[in-house]
């Protein structure tokens, strides 16, 4: 193959992808069907086939068992803005992840403690082994299923506090910042990677999509100081939502 040409099943398969992209093959519209590809386009079943597979794992097309394969309906991205902080008063976890006031939303969540992985006991400046309290939240809008998060606090700090359980006691479902301030830690800076991974079946189940669609994870860490008080993973869908952050200039 001469150098820079594409093999023949990304160039079958970029040439589906522009039918989608201009309305050729508008959503709901059934892909053609690989007998079809192999006569269109001249190439074998193995290349038709792989065509196939790469527009599915980029999320344009759906198979639908007994039906074939379909164009999907992709939704317009919808905004998940960040501010990095939020100061004392209505803050809740979900307004914590989504700083838009016009986004109203609803969430659920479980408590429970475990031992720190080797990644979490980096991101809390902890031993391995130590004890968190890991709360999984599931963030909705509409009824619908957004947002995902997993945060992890050191019962070193929070331990036999009022504010041990995020989701319970005086301050149940208020947000970092707030419960922070209870015993006394000044939360006074944040961090946040942006990474993008292949979501995993469990959370593409609770968000309402396809295994392997690209996911967007947040890895967000408050501190007060130099002390990390939570670290937390937030995913969002790829093809759904976009990040948009709001960082004053001091």
């Amino acid at each position: 193959m001469p150098f820079g040409e594409q093999p023949a099943y990304l160039r079958v398969a970029s040439d589906l992808r522009s039918k989608i992209a201009d309305g050729s093959l508008p959503p709901h519209t059934r892909l053609p069907s690989q007998a079809r590809i192999r006569e269109e386009y001249g190439v074998s079943d193995t290349v038709a086939l792989e065509a196939r597979k790469v527009l599915m794992a980029e999320g344009l097309v759906e198979g639908r068992s007994g039906s074939g394969t379909y164009v999907r309906e992709l939704p317009a991205a919808r905004r998940v803005s960040r501010t990095g902080y939020r100061s004392l008063g209505e803050c809740t976890p979900f307004r914590q992840e989504q700083s838009d006031e016009r986004v109203r939303g609803t969430w659920e969540s479980r408590s429970e403690q475990e031992d720190a992985s080797a990644d979490v006991a980096e991101r809390l400046f902890i031993e391995r082994g130590e004890r968190v309290m890991r709360t999984r939240y599931v963030f909705h809008v509409g009824g619908d299923p957004v947002m995902l998060s997993v945060s992890w606090e050191p019962l070193a700090v929070t331990g036999r506090t009022p504010v041990m359980l995020p989701e319970e006691g005086p301050l149940g479902g208020r947000g970092v910042v707030e419960r922070m301030a209870a015993i006394d830690l000044v939360v006074d800076n944040v961090t946040e990677e942006v990474a993008s991974r292949p979501g995993r079946a469990g959370e593409m189940t609770a968000l309402g999509g396809v295994p392997g669609h690209a996911v967007l994870v947040i890895a967000r860490t408050y501190y007060a100081g130099k002390r990390p008080v939570e670290t937390a993973d937030v995913v969002v869908p790829a093809d759904r939502f976009k990040l948009a952050y709001h960082l004053p200039v001091k």
